[in-house]
């Protein structure tokens, strides 16, 4: 069992792992050979700074919580513990990495059983490293941070993702966006479901949806959002957001309207 003293500890280590493996992907940008990129599907793109940070990733928390596995985007290490696992999502925002747009971010979360305790995303550009652990509060580069006080949509601004595969679903994905634009400030898609959350969490954006992500997408973020005073959940008001590839983000209070709009479209 962890002890809150040792979250702690886990949590300082995190940042400085999450901080060291940025600076990398950060030079490694400087002279990017866009010829180096793989395909893993059909727009699902991959590159070798991915899988090197990941590898320095797994290297160093290993050496930090060797009792706990890992759930990773590009598979370095699939080992999974039995009570602890780290989810670790290398470079979120792989796109805008290889086409030079400058948001992307290191998401690193560690679960206990089914729940996050941990996460820490550090967004690569801005220097800015968000944390937070379970009841702890929400911080971004030590300075704490909370969810808007926005009370409704209509002073509202959220952001999305597109979809890049599985295009079946886009025409709800577009007509959920149609009724959002008419209801809020606006929408922002910036590449990073990682950064969305942490955006929610400081108060930049009042909300965030998306479909078709997978764990290590969402985990850190997730309590992030939570720990500054916002709602998270699937997009039936459950708790089937970290492994159910759907999931909505707010600051609580327009939480039920953003449901209901996107429900409409999604059922």
């Amino acid at each position: 069992m962890i002890t809150t003293e040792n979250l702690s500890k886990l949590l300082e280590q995190t940042q400085e792992i999450a901080k060291e493996v940025g600076a990398f992907i950060r030079k490694e940008r400087q002279h990017f050979d866009v010829e180096k990129v793989e395909h893993k599907g059909f727009n699902d793109l991959v590159s070798y700074v991915d899988k090197e940070a990941e590898r320095q990733i797994v290297e160093k928390l290993s050496a930090i919580f060797p009792e706990a596995g890992f759930i990773t985007e590009e598979g370095t290490n699939t080992t999974k513990g039995e009570k602890y696992n780290w989810v670790i999502d290398p470079l979120d925002g792989t796109t805008n990495f290889i086409h030079g747009i400058p948001v992307f971010s290191v998401s690193i979360a560690l679960m206990e059983e089914e729940k996050v305790i941990m996460g820490v995303v550090y967004e690569v550009n801005r220097h800015e490293c968000f944390y937070a652990m379970i009841g702890g509060g929400a911080f971004c580069n030590d300075t704490p941070i909370k969810v808007s006080n926005a009370p409704d949509l209509s002073a509202s601004l959220i952001s999305t993702g597109f979809p890049y595969y599985n295009f079946e679903l886009i025409d709800r994905y577009l007509n959920s966006m149609k009724s959002l634009m008419q209801k809020t400030h606006g929408l922002r898609r910036f590449g990073s479901a990682a950064v969305d959350l942490c955006y929610v969490a400081s108060g930049r954006t009042e909300g965030f949806f998306e479909y078709n992500l997978n764990s290590y997408d969402v985990a850190a973020g997730a309590i992030i959002v939570q720990e500054a005073g916002g709602k998270v959940t699937d997009f039936a008001g459950g708790e089937d957001y970290i492994f159910g590839r759907k999931i909505v983000a707010s600051n609580a209070a327009i939480h039920s309207d953003f449901l209901e709009v996107l429900n409409e479209f999604w059922g």
